[in-house]
């Protein structure tokens, strides 16, 4: 009996989102606390959670909400920030290949992270783990619980939680892109480095130079054409 065969439930889904269940609760702790602090009801910062489950566009939320931004330009900011997530489904899919079952990719999509995309694809690479839709529910569902509870807590905590622990509140905002960035390095092999480079270098000089969500943007879309580019020099 092959035991190193890949496997493919929800169980294995739960196993290997543990990691990013472990860094998004105190960063959904921190977003609960921060979210009551500005005002809002705690049932008004689970809301964020439970809907827009974005994690660096939540607080960005937080600070358009306290700072009166219009609703459309607030409405546009999230959308340009998240944008990028619509592009995780199919590159998954095309990762997986034409086996690849997509019943109900309506509903797990909806759980593709950052970080759970990064997961999906890490473990796909390994050879550890084979795709299914159950996977991706197993997957999707515990880091999105996850985040919920840890929303639920530190808005029960109230926003003066964290007063106390400085060091803390700020180091909690550093856990979210510290994780994605773990588990992108899971992935990179060195066919990868020039198009991760100049998506990291055009982030940087357009968030400097404008704004971070133009910088995302801009990073987004400087690294697929430079993808775009290996691609064909490699098919040359």
């Amino acid at each position: 009996m092959n035991t190193d065969a890949p496997k493919t439930s929800f169980t294995a889904g739960v196993v290997t989102a543990l990691p990013i269940a472990l860094g998004y609760f105190p960063i959904a702790f921190s977003f609960g606390v921060a979210a009551t602090r500005a005002g809002l009801s705690g049932l008004e910062a689970f809301g964020l959670s439970l809907i827009i489950y974005a994690g660096a566009a939540q607080f960005l939320a937080l600070a358009l909400i306290t700072g009166g931004a219009p609703l459309l330009v607030s409405a546009f900011t999230l959308v340009a920030m998240n944008i990028r997530h619509v592009l995780y489904g199919p590159a998954l899919i095309k990762r997986v290949g034409p086996e690849a079952r997509t019943k109900y990719a309506w509903a797990w999509a909806f759980g593709l992270t950052d970080e759970v995309f990064g997961a999906a694809l890490g473990a796909l690479a390994r050879g550890k783990v084979a795709f299914s839709e159950v996977f991706m529910f197993g997957l999707g569902l515990t880091a999105y619980a996850s985040w919920l509870s840890g929303t639920a807590l530190g808005a029960f905590a109230g926003g003066a939680a964290l007063q106390e622990y400085p060091v803390i509140d700020a180091a909690l905002g550093f856990m979210l892109p510290a994780l994605f960035l773990a588990l992108l390095l899971s992935i990179l092999s060195k066919a990868q480095l020039p198009v991760i480079a100049i998506a990291m270098a055009v982030t940087v000089a357009v968030t400097f130079a404008w704004s971070g969500t133009a910088g995302i943007l801009s990073g987004m879309v400087a690294g697929a054409l430079t993808g775009l580019l290996v691609r064909r020099g490699d098919a040359a």
